[in-house]
Parts: structure tokens; sequence; C-alpha cells
């Protein structure tokens, strides 16, 4: 992108606007590239005029959460990389308990909030890194629960900036998916919850934390779970494990020996260092098992080159 343009966006908007940001402190996996401009619109006006400006002077747009879930390449994003997270962060609840909040909500707030009103049903999701945006695309889920369970619709502006609203039977989900099109931003859900037990939600919580400190390698840098489950009772880290595949690193990375289905960063890994173990997992469980291991991370900025062996 060239100078003119990132001016031009960095005058359009009364925004906070960065320019060649490193993307290593945007992601949970603490790797990847520079982006040619990283904005946080203080609010829909603005998103607006970006979106607006970047859809008639053909820009690529990515829509960045807390940056977990992604692995972005080292050769970073020619484009603009938006944040909500700054922004659309409104959480309303009535008597009955609807509730309508903005999806630069963090997940863990948004349960944190509902368990003091004793709203039960998100509470396993307390430490399932992102924000709600992120979590309603890729139907976030822990334990059992889906965030999909209680939604009643989504609020969207299009590439032009256009407002519309979805209802929860307009649009497809299943595990780890929907069918939120990539041209629509969501900007606003709306939830119906129902009341709980307040100790009982405590202890349901307390739980999914326990058991996420035990299974998972929380004190290094991943992106979560790397790949999908290929069945609701076949785990990918399961066939990873029965592989031999702990344990295996390329420079920095390493295929977790605490949970097979997670690769960490032990502080200097490249993205291009993940991408090849990527490629070793899915190769080895192909050899062996004869699966297709489909990813659940979100890939940014490779080439086709890159990502050959990997779709």
């Amino acid at each position: 992108m060239n100078l003119e343009i990132k001016n031009k966006i960095v005058d359009l908007i009364d925004s906070k606007i960065l320019l060649d940001e490193s993307l290593k402190k945007h992601t949970t996996f603490g790797v990847g590239g520079t982006s040619s401009i990283f904005a946080y619109p203080k609010d829909k006006q603005d998103l607006v005029k970006l979106l607006e400006y970047t859809s008639k002077e053909n820009i690529k747009i990515f829509f960045i959460g807390s940056g977990s879930n992604l692995l972005i390449s080292d050769n970073g994003f020619d484009g603009v990389i938006i944040s909500l997270k700054k922004s659309f962060k409104n959480f309303e609840i009535n008597n009955s308990l609807e509730v309508n909040i903005g999806t630069g909500v963090m997940l863990g707030h948004m349960v944190r909030e509902l368990t003091k009103k004793s709203v039960k049903g998100l509470e396993s999701l307390v430490g399932v890194p992102g924000t709600l945006g992120g979590a309603l695309i890729m139907n976030a889920g822990a334990y059992g629960s889906e965030i999909s369970n209680y939604l009643i619709s989504i609020k969207v502006l299009d590439l032009d900036g256009n407002e519309k609203i979805y209802k929860k039977e307009d649009i497809n989900f299943s595990y780890r998916f929907s069918s939120i099109a990539k041209t629509d931003i969501v900007i606003e859900a709306k939830f119906k919850f129902k009341k709980g037990n307040l100790s009982n939600i405590i202890k349901n919580r307390s739980s999914a934390s326990q058991k996420r400190r035990n299974n998972q390698p929380l004190q290094f840098r991943s992106a979560g779970s790397i790949f999908k489950n290929p069945k609701s009772d076949m785990a990918a880290g399961y066939l990873i494990d029965k592989s031999n595949l702990k344990g295996t690193r390329i420079g920095d990375a390493e295929i977790s020996t605490k949970h097979a289905n997670f690769i960490i960063n032990h502080g200097k890994a490249s993205s291009n260092d993940i991408l090849k173990l990527i490629k070793i997992i899915k190769n080895t469980v192909k050899q062996n098992f004869n699966i297709n291991l489909e990813l659940e991370v979100n890939l940014l900025g490779f080439n086709d080159n890159e990502l050959e062996g990997v779709a």
C-alpha cells in the first residue's frame, strides 16, 4: 500500500490509526509480519466510512478480535486490519434476560457479567480467548455449550456500510462453523438466557477453568486448538498424540507435550515454523488414520505456494 493511500485513510476518520503495525503484539501466537494499516474505529460512523473507502478503492480488509485462533504470515498483510475491541462494547440486559452485546466485548467479560445476574449457559466459555464477534463467526464452544445456543439475532454491516439484521434461523450453525458471510461484519448480537442457581454457575465456571489449566499449555503463547475434531467422539489431539508427534519442534515452535492439538511458541517462533508443523501434523495423521484434519485456526497473508498441503 502506497503512502498516499495510507495518508488518505488517516485523514478519513477521527479514530486511532497505526501505520505498518507489527502484528506480533495483536495475536495470541505472538507471530506475524506487519499490517499496512491497523485501525480502531471509535464508532459505527467511522467504521462505515472506512468500509466505504476500502470497498471503493478495492483495498483488502480483515477484522481481528483478540487475535486468538489466528496465524498471520511473516510477510504480514498488505491491507487494512480493523479491530472493534476498543469500541462496540455495549452490554445491555433486561428483566427478561434478553441481552444486547457489542461484538467488541471479550468473552471472559461477557461471562462474568452474566454470572453477576445469575444467568446460566455460557459459564464454560470463561477461559475461551477472543471477542464476541469472533466467537459468533466460529460458533465458539466448550464442554458441551456453544454460543449459538442462546442467540436470537445479529446486527451486521456489509462492506458498503449498509446495516442488516439476521435472525438465528437465517444462519447455519454447526461445530466450530457459522454461515455468516465474510462480507458481513457483525457489530452486535442479541441473546436470550435463563436464570440459574448462582452457586452452580460459579461451580461450573470454576470446573471449566480448572480443566483448561490441567489440560492446556496456558503458560505459552498459542492460538488454542489448531484443528477441529473430525468427529464428536474423536478428538484431533488424540490422533496427533497417537501419531507420536508431541514434542516435535521446528525453531521455537513446538507441538505441545501437554495437549497435542496445541502448537506453542517458546518465544521466537516464526509463522513459517508453525505452518511447517501444521503440515507435518496433517500429513502424518492422514498417513496413519486416513483422516484429513480440518484447520480450526484462520490463516492470513499466506500465498498459494505456502498453503500447499494445508487446505
